[in-house]
């Protein structure tokens, strides 16, 4: 997988952009890094635990902390601090962004659950 060439986090916006050296630049929006947290809150402790995630909408990022050469720590506006977005993580989500943000609204919709807080 590719280094990261470039983090910058556009709050307003609530985005974090990120380029690596193979030339991709993704902007990952926080609620869809939120929801896809690899945290154990999130992503369960084994296969089928993942916890879907609803009302992060107005979710931000407040900091983000380097974590080794691998990846960030994300400290999000809602408190969750937890779990590592190594690069490899990072260039995963940005390559199926969109696949997997599909896959998130119709499963909000199968539980009837909203984005909104």
């Amino acid at each position: 997988m590719p280094h990261p060439t470039d983090l910058i986090l556009h709050k307003t916006s609530r985005v974090l952009e990120v380029a690596f050296e193979d030339g991709t630049r993704w902007r990952l929006p926080a609620e869809y890094l939120r929801v896809e947290s690899p945290s154990a809150e999130v992503q369960g402790h084994g296969p089928g635990q993942k916890v879907l995630v609803a009302g992060k909408r107005e979710v931000g990022i407040d900091a983000i902390e380097p974590v080794g050469h691998y990846g960030v720590l994300l400290r999000f506006s809602d408190g969750h601090a937890s779990g590592i977005f190594t690069w490899d993580r990072l260039y995963t989500m940005g390559r199926e962004q969109e696949t997997a943000w599909s896959r998130y609204l119709d499963a909000l919709a199968q539980a009837g659950l909203s984005r909104d807080p």
